[in-house]
């Protein structure tokens, strides 16, 4: 069976099942309700509008952070797509007919790879629009720069479309290596959630540990963007000790190639049941 077709099976799958669009959902509110909060407390505090104390904040900063939280915070749900992606398969027993239907199963992961690559598009556009439609809007009404005419701004938007892609790819190897899928969506819950945080909160306080820290997936991500939420409010408006973009994009691109690599050497070879 040739590439278009599995292609075309696995888009059938995807459209034909609730979970995309669930999770297409969740990440626009997501994205939307963080963009709208940083939007009214960094515009409203660098504008003098907030009472009391205010924090010093660069305007021009304000809109790359801000856009930048639809892949700071919600990568998460392109790496959830693409783990169950596969996982789903695992779990509802139905590899055996898709391998079936095709006996040559790297063509199979690849089919999956490129329907990736398509949803990873789409919950790129979606997340951008909400958190660009929601932070624009907060930074208009209280008269700072949105950066939208501005070409830096539509080349960081650019960066998070392909951010995105690369995360369905990730979560693509990620289900690919690990059969369970309670197993995998936990794993990707707990590491994106709690252990990759503490340790990039860590490595801001110990001396030499920010130097590793950097090539973590989501700290790679953010340096593929440009600009997060987590490193550009701050006093020195950045940090220093991120990647640049380009290499914060290999190292992204090196973890897909990784795990799809593993996980097709190791479990997508092995028998189903």
């Amino acid at each position: 069976m040739t590439l278009a077709a599995a292609v075309r099976s696995e888009s059938v799958k995807q459209i034909t099942t609730s979970m995309w669009w669930l999770l297409a959902i969740i990440l626009v509110a997501y994205v939307a309700f963080t963009a709208a909060a940083l939007g009214f407390v960094f515009a409203a505090s660098a504008s003098g509008a907030l009472p009391g104390q205010q924090m010093t904040i660069d305007p021009s900063i304000l809109p790359p952070t801000i856009y930048s939280s639809a892949t700071s915070v919600g990568y998460v749900f392109p790496l959830l797509i693409g783990t169950l992606m596969v996982t789903s398969e695992f779990r509802h027993q139905t590899l055996t007919p898709t391998f079936l239907a095709f006996p040559r199963r790297g063509t199979a992961l690849a089919g999956k790879v490129v329907v990736g690559i398509l949803l990873g598009l789409l919950y790129g556009v979606l997340g951008t629009l909400a958190a660009v439609g929601a932070g624009a809007g907060f930074l208009a009404g209280f008269g700072v720069d949105t950066g939208l005419g501005e070409a830096d701004t539509w080349a960081l938007i650019g960066r998070m479309l392909i951010a995105f892609v690369l995360w369905v790819l990730i979560g693509i190897g990620v289900g690919a290596l690990v059969r369970n899928q309670v197993g995998a969506v936990v794993g990707v819950l707990v590491f994106t959630q709690f252990l990759e945080p503490i340790g990039r909160v860590a490595g801001s306080f110990v001396d030499g540990l920010s130097e590793v820290v950097r090539f973590l997936p989501g700290a790679a991500g953010d340096a593929l963007v440009g600009a997060s939420v987590f490193t550009g409010i701050g006093p020195t408006g950045g940090d220093g000790g991120t990647l640049e973009w380009w290499a914060g994009g290999i190292v992204l691109l090196a973890y897909a190639a990784v795990f799809l690599v593993v996980g097709w050497a190791t479990t997508w070879r092995r028998d189903v049941s």
